[in-house]
Formats: structure tokens, C-alpha cells, sequence
């Protein structure tokens, strides 16, 4: 079993522990005027390990938030672990079947992701998919409807939880390293339009090494799309460690010509703000970016993995108890007088009982009617006017 240390030595550097509360400090006076007007931003100053960079410069360690934002950041987050728990329950309940990979401990990268773009920007993903696309302006009750595989899911209960989409979010995708392309392909379709957009393309450390990412890597390189490829380095592919599969585990580097840089992906202000600066650099022209998340998954790799069989329980729970992201924004929202425990125990409350509701009113959603396996195939509007079946006889009209 590989200990922490041995996983990779730099994990516990790149990774400050948030819970010193040494790692940022805040501008007194900004404060005090933030606390009093919760839409009034202040200037604080991140970690000086919150980043690494290739072939670029790093981003100003000088930030600026705002209470309001920081509280509904601290909600969303515990919106998304709260569903992802739910899952979890629902699966082992036998209410789920199939594939189920779970986001618990990344919720920094999802909801920072979204902090940091705007609505017109678009996302595509891997399997571990559910966070991203309720951010992406889904709903809890569509993800859930739809892992149970009802009519109320995103997908209409025909695609299960690698198959979830939205007007700007282009899905979970199942096949490992499938979506980098097509991220690509998406980020040259906004640029032949000549929108202002960034698109970014997730993938696992797992992924990484497929050989059609760097093919993307270099297409995109020599169109200079506006593509930022997001390396979701969570420390362990489908049964092993990283350093198992990849001979270079410095994901940001990776990509030759391409600039990169590395986040603390369990600090949810360093995501947000690595975000922006990446947007910013793709939609300015400068042509494509890598980015790697450093984070780390609490649970196995899929609901099949009990993800303890490469790696101990001693190490999972030290991450639990030094690096969780939601913990780590409550000490900083707690330390800098933003709310107090029992006010973010209120919204924890409030968390749990919109995932509580939302699983509720998914289990009531019947399930898809046999005539609805004939729609949905082709996008709405350019359907032919039958489908043929499984024998030329069988046909069935729109």
C-alpha cells in the first residue's frame, strides 16, 4: 500500500493544509466594510504554493472576493456534496444501477470552474460529471431523476449519469480521454464564430495519457483555439496511483508548446482565481492553456472501487480532516468574522434539505415509456419523419 508520502512526495507541498489558517490573510480595513456590506469586495493574498506555472506567469496571489459570494460558494459546495452523498445512499439502496462515479472531496474544482466563467462559456467533462453539470444550469432533482433513469432526469432518463447535458455544458463523457477532442472541436467553433468564449475540456490523471489528448494538445495548438484542457489530477486512476501510469506526473507541463499551470484544487479561492486568469488567457487570443487541478477523491473510482485496496484508510481520512475544501473555506469565512458557525450550519441545513426534496420528488418520476426509446436520437428539429426498428417492418412515426 502506498502511504501518502510515497504516493508523491510533493502531494502534501502542493496541497497546503488549509486548516492552519496561516495559508491567507485579508486586508483589515477592506474587511471590516465587507462585513458590514456583504457585496463590498476585499483584497486577500493566497498561499504563495497555490501555484506552479510552465511557460507563463503566474497569476497575482492578490485576490478579491466578496462575503455574499464566498457564503453562496460555501452553500453550492455543500449542495454538490450533499448530492453526491445522496448517490452514494441510492446506489447502495439498489435505486441506482450501472456506472456511478462520484465528485466527493473535488467540489473546489466544479464550483470554482464555474465562479470563474461566464454563461456563454462552454464545458465538457469526463464521467465524473454531476457537480458540473448543476452548475452549468441543470438542477439537483435532473441529476438524480436521471441516475435513477426517470422521465424528470436531465437526459430524460435515457442517459444515466455519463450522459448528462446543457446548453453550454457538453456532458459526462464515457469514453476515457473521447471528450478532449471534442472540447477542442468545440473551442474551433467558437472561434470560427468569432465568440468571446472559452471552452474548457476536462480529463483524469487516468486520461491523460491517451494518445488522443496530445493529439488534441497539438491541434489546438496550431489553430490557437481558445481551449483550456483541465487536468483533474485526483492522485488515482481505476486501481492505481499516478505515478504508476505516468512517467511524468507534473500534468501542467505536458502539453510542449502550451503554456500550463498548476492549482491547489482543494482551495476553492485558488480554483476561482486560476479560472479567471485562464479564461482571460484563452479568450484574449494567446491560444490554448493546461491547467491541473491538484485534488483528491474521498470515495473509490466508481461505486464498483471500494478505493482502498491501493491506497490505506489512514490516508484518506488525513485528507479528510486537513485538506477538505469545504472545511477549508468555513475556517476562512469563520476567521475573517464573514459568518459565524451556527449561520453556516444554517446553510448546511438548508443544503441538505434541497437535496432531501430534490431526491424526493426524483423518486416519484415514472420511469420512460417504451415509445420514448424512439425520440431524442437526432437534435430537435432535423429528425426524420420515422425511425426503422430492429426489422425492416418495424417502423415507428415521429
Amino acid at each position: 500500500m502506498a502511504s501518502l508520502a510515497r504516493i508523491r512526495p510533493c502531494l502534501a507541498r502542493r496541497i497546503p493544509t488549509l486548516v492552519r489558517g496561516i495559508q491567507m490573510s485579508a486586508d483589515t480595513t477592506q474587511l471590516q466594510d465587507a462585513i458590514t456590506d456583504p457585496s463590498q469586495p476585499f483584497t486577500v493574498k493566497l498561499h504563495e504554493d497555490s501555484f506552479r506555472t510552465y511557460k507563463i506567469d503566474p497569476p497575482s496571489l492578490e485576490v478579491q472576493v466578496q462575503k455574499d459570494e464566498l457564503l453562496k460558494i460555501y452553500k453550492d459546495m455543500q449542495c454538490m456534496r450533499r448530492m453526491e452523498m445522496a448517490a452514494d445512499a441510492l446506489y447502495k439502496a439498489k435505486l441506482i444501477r450501472g456506472f456511478c462515479h462520484l465528485a466527493i472531496g473535488q467540489e473546489a474544482v466544479s464550483v470554482g470552474l464555474e465562479y470563474g466563467i461566464t454563461p456563454e462559456d462552454r464545458v465538457i467533462t469526463a464521467y465524473r460529471c454531476h457537480p458540473f453539470a448543476v452548475m452549468r444550469g441543470g438542477t439537483i432533482k435532473g441529476v438524480i431523476a436521471e441516475l435513477l433513469g426517470r422521465q424528470d432526469g436531465m437526459s430524460k432518463g435515457k442517459g444515466g449519469s455519463m450522459h448528462i447535458f446543457t446548453p453550454s455544458f457538453f456532458g459526462g463523457n464515457g469514453i476515457v480521454g473521447a471528450q478532449v477532442p471534442v472540447g477542442a472541436g468545440i473551442a474551433f467553433a467558437q472561434k470560427y464564430l468569432g465568440n468571446k468564449t472559452a471552452t474548457f475540456a476536462l480529463y483524469g490523471d487516468g486520461a491523460s495519457n491517451q494518445g488522443q489528448v496530445f493529439e488534441a494538445f497539438n491541434m489546438a495548438k496550431l489553430w490557437d483555439l481558445p481551449c483550456v484542457f483541465v487536468c483533474e489530477n485526483n492522485k488515482y486512476g481505476m486501481g492505481t496511483s499516478a505515478e504508476r501510469s505516468s512517467s511524468n506526473t507534473e500534468y501542467f507541463t505536458r502539453g510542449d508548446k502550451i503554456p500550463g499551470i498548476q492549482v491547489n484544487g482543494m482551495d476553492i479561492i485558488a480554483s476561482r482565481h486560476a479560472v479567471q486568469f485562464a479564461r482571460n488567457w484563452v479568450v484574449e487570443g494567446n491560444g490554448p492553456l493546461l491547467m491541473e487541478f491538484v485534488t483528491y477523491r474521498y470515495g473509490g473510482h466508481s461505486m464498483s472501487d471500494p478505493g482502498t485496496t491501493y491506497r490505506t484508510r489512514e490516508e484518506v481520512q488525513r485528507m479528510r480532516s486537513t485538506q477538505d475544501p469545504i472545511r477549508g473555506l468555513q475556517r476562512y469565512i469563520e476567521d475573517w468574522g464573514l459568518a459565524t458557525e451556527q449561520e453556516l450550519k444554517q446553510l448546511d441545513k438548508e443544503a441538505k434539505g434541497e437535496v432531501d426534496q430534490a431526491v424526493e420528488e426524483a423518486k416519484t418520476s415514472p420511469i420512460p415509456r417504451s415509445e420514448d426509446l424512439w425520440t431524442d436520437i437526432y437534435y430537435k428539429g432535423t429528425e426524420p419523419s420515422f425511425m426503422r426498428g430492429r426489422e425492416r417492418e418495424e417502423v415507428h412515426y415521429y
